[in-house]
């Protein structure tokens, strides 16, 4: 189902988590729960998969990850505050260590000229830390490529923020 690289990807992810003793959370909205279906597409996941939202109304964005109404109404749904929010709200709302989430145009409608087909925006939190963003503008490629680009995008995004993050199963210093 997935291209090799994703699988490969995902693999070292989930090794990287476990290695730390971590869960992993996931947040999604254009990739429609994709980087969830990438971890779990891999055989023993479920020892650092710990759950994925996917949210793809902004009603579900509020009602399951406490996306506030306010930074949905003044920055909207793809945006760095709804992405951080919904990185956030998935450690809020788990008990993953830490997370990624994704929110942006797939296409092929719905772009507009501030917030274009193939824009998409991330965030990887971790809990008692500091929140990462970016975001890419992959171009109008289709909605197939938009949405698999962000699934590296996002995983390796995922590996970097397990790679600051603290061993959970350290004794506290």
């Amino acid at each position: 189902m997935f291209p090799e690289q994703i699988l490969r990807l995902a693999d070292i992810v989930l090794a990287e988590a476990r290695a730390k003793g971590l869960k992993i959370a996931t947040a999604e909205s254009c990739t429609g729960g994709l980087v969830a279906g990438a971890l779990t597409a891999i055989a023993g996941s479920s020892d650092v998969f710990e759950r994925g939202f996917v949210t793809y109304s902004n009603d579900a964005k509020m009602e399951t990850l406490g996306v506030v109404e306010d930074t949905l109404d003044k920055f909207g749904a793809v945006s760095a505050p709804t992405a951080v929010a919904m990185a956030e709200g998935a450690i809020a709302n788990s008990r993953a260590q830490v997370s990624v989430s994704v929110t942006g145009v797939a296409g092929p409608g719905g772009g507009t000229n501030k917030k274009p087909v193939g824009l998409v925006h991330f965030a990887a939190a971790r809990r008692g830390g500091a929140t990462d963003f970016e975001h890419r503008n992959f171009g109008d490629i289709g909605r197939t490529e938009i949405r698999m680009a962000s699934v590296i995008v996002a995983l390796e995004l995922l590996r970097r923020k397990i790679a600051e993050t603290p061993d959970a199963t350290a004794p506290p210093r």
